[in-house]
Parts: structure tokens; sequence; C-alpha cells
């Protein structure tokens, strides 16, 4: 059996709204618009702390309808690499249990061309996708990020 993660779900695919939440109460703190609809349901695997200090961010690859405030567990199956601002952000990939388990070529374009747009309404703000990396990698994220937030 494939390891399983807890991910909140802040933000609903098909909405352009980017929803704000404490990341250890999970109480939303507020919304504002973005240029383009999530792909996928979008939030952050929880227990963990990324390089920008919010929680290791991902996308559930489901077609599912997934709500914000959601717990769903999941497994993860790739890594998106990406920087924000020149600073790493990157992006567990995951799928439900039972789901299929694939990052193809419509996947990748789908959140390549999101993450390349979603802010372009924010002068100044340039986000990039980098190279897509397998389940390995995405382990060794989540290890890590869950290690810095035990350590802090």
């Amino acid at each position: 059996m494939a390891e399983r993660i807890l991910v909140f779900i802040e933000n609903e695919a098909g909405a352009a709204l980017k929803n704000l939440h404490d990341e250890v109460s999970l109480r939303h703190t507020g919304s504002v618009v973005v240029s383009r609809p999530y792909p996928y349901p979008y939030g952050f695997v929880l227990h963990t702390e990324n390089d920008d200090g919010d929680g290791l961010d991902c996308y559930v690859l489901t077609e599912r309808a997934l709500c914000r405030g959601d717990i769903v567990e999941c497994e993860p199956i790739g890594l998106m690499e990406q920087l924000e601002d020149g600073e790493q952000d990157h992006n567990v990939l995951c799928v439900l249990p039972g789901e299929p388990r694939r990052v193809d070529e419509v996947v990748r374009h789908r959140l390549t061309e999101f993450v390349s747009h979603v802010f372009d309404d924010v002068p100044g703000r340039v986000v990039q996708a980098g190279p897509f990396d397998g389940p390995e990698a995405a382990r060794r994220l989540i290890e890590r990020c869950r290690a810095r937030r035990n350590d802090g």
C-alpha cells in the first residue's frame, strides 16, 4: 500500500478564488480573486512546513468535487517544481486512493498553464513551473517539510 498523506483543501477546482487559512487552526482568514480558475482541488499537506514557512502545497488530481475545508487522505504520485518570485515553492501531486495514478501530458500542461498565469493581474509577481518529478521526489520533500515543522 502506498504512503498516505492528509491534505487540507483550500481552493476548489474550477474556482478563480484563492482562499487563505491559518494553517494551524485551519480557520478561513480571507479570499482573493485570481486570474485563472484552479484546474484541480488545491491545498496543503497537513503538519508540514515548506521553505516559505507555509504548509507544503498540493494538488489533488481528481475530477471528484472537493470543497474548501475538506481534509482528504491522498497518495503522493509526483512533484511539480515551482519558483515563485525566485523562491522554491514546489507542489506535491497526489490522488485519492483507488483513482488513476498518472501525471500525463494533459496534467502537466494544465498545471503549467495555471501556475504560469494565475497571478497575471499582480504586477511584478513571477511564477514558473519547473520539471515534474516522480513519487520518490514527492516523498522526500514531504519528509523534509514534516521534519522542519517538527523542529520549529
